[in-house]
């Protein structure tokens, strides 16, 4: 069954560094735009970052950006999320989205299962 396996989340001090890798597991990620949610407790889910399926553009929350570096190796059919400068509201657990546009208004997605991430202060 296709997957995205997600690993790399931890316990860090603040101003710490972690990466989080989303890599597909039974298909590719060539046509596939990647984003990068996280939802902390009690809030909803929101997004952090996305890249496009050739790696050429890349979007960052307001929260992240200058902090946070999304990149891709479709050769390895893997994104990665390089977080820095990491501070206690960057707690949350941590989900990868993938999405191919089929046509006629109709996406493929899938979702990862999630790995959490917990900044200490």
């Amino acid at each position: 069954q296709p997957q995205l396996a997600e690993s790399g989340g931890a316990l860090v001090q603040s101003g710490g560094s972690l990466r989080l890798s989303c890599a597909a597991v039974g298909f590719t990620l060539d046509y596939y735009v990647i984003g990068w949610f996280r939802q902390a407790p009690g809030k909803e889910r929101e997004g952090v970052s996305c890249i496009s399926s050739s790696g050429g553009y890349t979007d960052y929350a307001g929260s992240v950006e200058g902090r946070f570096t999304i990149s891709r190796d479709n050769a390895k059919d893997t994104v990665y999320l390089q977080m820095n400068s990491l501070r206690p509201e960057d707690t949350a657990d941590y989900y990868c989205h993938a999405r191919e546009y089929v046509g006629s208004n109709q996406y493929r997605t899938y979702w990862g299962q999630g790995t959490q991430v917990t900044v200490a202060s």
